[in-house]
């Protein structure tokens, strides 16, 4: 039996406290451009967000001697401080037992399709180096006493390459980036938002040279929109996903990442058709997924309506007590939704039958203090009837109590202690939840070193397109430091001498203040609020974990009339301090058409189901069966496997979405490193593909 945890170590996983900011530097001069007064900053490099992703590049980037600063949103407000699960996860290579295979491994991460094989080897053969670089920041990975770290399976990963601090630890990762950020002394932005990217030039001759934020102090009668100019030879984008893009979301409120503000810089979008969703609780009260434990301890699932009578619904999906449990179960290690889980009972009918009841009206809850109601006809619940998998991992645990929220306080007490620090009880009453949009795999197109087609512009994290159809959980914490560090690197090795333009900057900078100075309009009937509205209905709505191609194709061109009326007549405000918003509600609403744009080609072109998305059609071959019968309404068309070997990308020219595909980039496994070869390549800076790419 595992000790009794101490309250003060349950309250350190807990209450991750972040690190005092210091005080800012100053803008050391300005430029005068159209009547505005801007303060101007210049730097060698510049890292947009603050998350695990941007402090990773920014600590790295400052180890090298790069002039770097930071500006962010909100620090320390993002994803990655905000958001975790019942025990988060960082998916690296497993450093105990027999060790692991980097072959093996980028296999694994690659298996869902639509993703760059050389990607999938970079992030795995780095893991190693990246986990050990947070644990010489002080991140306090479990181990054993030998000093093997502590692993387990999640989702689709059948090793156990997943190790956890607990239920914060990506918060915890920047807890320790931020730290060192600060040590390094490191210039900081906070509560500055990037809203444009200014470039020179043209086609393959485009580079960045500055970008232009929003900080509410710097508004003045000179300054009247509060804008800043950063000038720099490269900026690295690492400011999250687009969190608002859904209504039902458990991102936290205020992340909008910067996929509008990409397409409008001319960058390239990938794999903007693939996300994640999943259960959890909503961001309008304490955003959480609830996977791992939570549902491993299988709590009583159902749903009320209006007139306040209880439904045990799940037992309209599942033939046995047995089967529905089991389910249940394995959503805490098969948790995001996958169209081919709703077949031959699988657990993602949990997910349908959970979106099901939400669009009936009804609330969905979870309930610590009782077991599954019994499908009528079987047997009770019982822990000694379970699927044989079911039983073996619970036994292994020690988790054979009598009620679900003893078996939660025995394998994970972490994960009650969190609610309550939001003032949720979850040992005391039932917990509402939904499924709800929780990843974007997909992003701005980029290299093996993080560059996108934009010279000078990298992207990392969820910003960047890295990841295919399917991931590893933990995948994603561990691509932001792998690539973190991989865009640092490059920067240090090609930069040096790169002039800094100023004619240019203030050319590109006085065309971007007349596109603003034409979207904000005082006598417009559109404004943020009625964007985020329709915009966040729409992808909720039509392009969901169900969707078919009539109702994609709608939604995409009432996107498009969107953002020609944007055009048309741009967005009213009633302060200067909404200017901010406005602007990030106009490329979200860009975004968004992206989106659809891709997902309509992607179907149009014969694509199928996988990964987030069932797309609905009733001449598909795939029909999920209930406990009722065959569920002809989600009929689902499957995956073409041709698709797993290409990617979606989508660029913006003028007005209009231009779509286009590219095969996935392949990985020799066969291929071979040998010392006294290829060190001249590392001696030599060869590696970083500086003259090719750039020349």
């Amino acid at each position: 039996m595992p000790q009794p945890i101490p309250q003060h170590i349950l309250d350190a996983l807990t209450d991750v406290e972040m690190p005092h900011l210091q005080p800012e530097p100053e803008f050391p001069a300005h430029i005068d451009i159209d009547g505005h007064r801007l303060p101007l900053y210049r730097c060698e490099s510049l890292v947009v967000g603050s998350g695990a992703a941007g402090l990773r590049a920014a600590v790295e980037l400052k180890r090298r001697d790069v002039d770097v600063a930071i500006v962010s949103q909100s620090a320390w407000g993002g994803t990655s401080a905000c958001s975790g699960s019942d025990k988060q996860t960082l998916h690296t290579a497993n450093t105990a037992d027999q060790g692991d295979n980097f072959k093996d491994m980028a296999r694994a991460i690659r298996a869902g399709g639509a993703m760059d094989e050389d990607t999938a080897y970079i992030e795995a053969v780095g893991s190693a180096r990246a986990m050990a670089s947070l644990q010489f920041l002080g991140l306090p990975l479990p181990q054993d006493d030998l000093g093997g770290t502590l692993r387990y399976k999640t989702d689709h990963d059948e090793i156990g390459r997943a190790t956890s601090c607990g239920p914060r630890t990506s918060r915890l990762m920047v807890q320790v980036l931020a730290k060192e950020a600060i040590h390094q002394n490191m210039a900081f932005f906070n509560r500055t938002t990037a809203v444009k990217i200014l470039t020179s030039g043209h086609g393959d001759e485009r580079k960045t040279i500055g970008l232009l934020a929003i900080r509410a102090k710097e508004q003045s009668d000179a300054n009247p929109y509060g804008l800043v100019l950063f000038q720099f030879k490269s900026c690295v984008i690492a400011a999250g996903g687009p969190g608002e893009l859904y209504r039902d979301s458990v991102f936290p409120n205020g992340c909008f990442g910067t996929l509008g503000m990409a397409l409008e810089s001319g960058l390239e979008l990938t794999n903007i058709t693939e996300s994640q969703f999943g259960i959890g609780t909503r961001r309008e009260g304490f955003p959480w997924n609830l996977s791992g434990t939570y549902v491993q301890v299988i709590p009583h699932i159902y749903s009320v309506d209006d007139a306040g009578e209880e439904h045990h619904f799940l037992a309209e999906y599942y033939r046995t007590t047995q089967e529905l449990a089991s389910n249940v179960f394995r959503k805490g290690y098969q948790w995001p939704f996958h169209a081919t889980r709703m077949l031959d009972f699988g657990s993602s009918l949990v997910d349908l039958a959970i979106f099901r009841e939400s669009q009936k009206g009804r609330r969905v809850f979870m309930d610590f203090n009782r077991n599954p109601l019994a499908v009528p006809g079987d047997l009770e619940f019982s822990l000694e009837r379970l699927d044989e998998d079911v039983r073996t991992y619970l036994t292994n645990a020690g988790a054979e109590h009598e009620m679900p929220i003893d078996r939660l306080r025995h394998m994970n007490p972490l994960a009650i202690e969190l609610y309550r620090r939001y003032k949720i009880d979850i040992a005391e009453e039932p917990l509402e939840f939904a499924v709800n949009n929780q990843h974007m795999n997909g992003g701005i197109a980029v290299d093996t070193w993080g560059r996108s087609n934009v010279s000078g512009i990298y992207a990392i994290g969820e910003a960047a397109g890295t990841h295919g159809v399917t991931r590893p959980g933990g995948s994603a914490l561990n691509a932001g430091q792998v690539f973190g560090t991989r865009v640092a690197e490059h920067i240090a090795a090609s930069q040096t001498g790169s002039p800094m333009e100023g004619a240019a900057l203030e050319r590109s900078a006085a065309d971007v203040l007349d596109q603003i100075k034409t979207l904000l309009q005082p006598d417009s009937t559109l404004d943020a609020k009625s964007v985020r509205e329709e915009v966040q209905a729409r992808m909720s709505d039509y392009a969901g974990i169900l969707c078919t191609q009539d109702e994609v194709k709608t939604a995409f061109e009432a996107a498009c009339a969107l953002n020609a009326r944007i055009r048309d007549t741009g967005l009213t405000y009633d302060r200067p301090s909404e200017i901010a918003r406005v602007l990030q509600w106009q490329q979200m609403a860009l975004a968004s058409e992206a989106v659809l744009a891709a997902l309509e080609h992607f179907i149009a072109n014969g694509g199928g189901s996988r990964g987030a998305r069932a797309v609905c059609d009733p001449a598909g071959s795939a029909l999920p069966q209930a406990r009722s019968g065959p569920l002809g309404d989600v009929r689902f068309r499957v995956e073409n496997d041709a698709d797993k070997e290409k990617q979606v990308l989508v660029h913006l020219d003028g007005t209009q979405m231009v779509m286009s595909e590219r095969p996935n980039r392949v990985f020799d496994e066969d291929a071979k490193a040998f010392f006294e070869r290829d060190w001249p390549a590392w001696l030599t800076g060869a590696i970083y593909d500086i003259v090719e790419k750039e020349s």
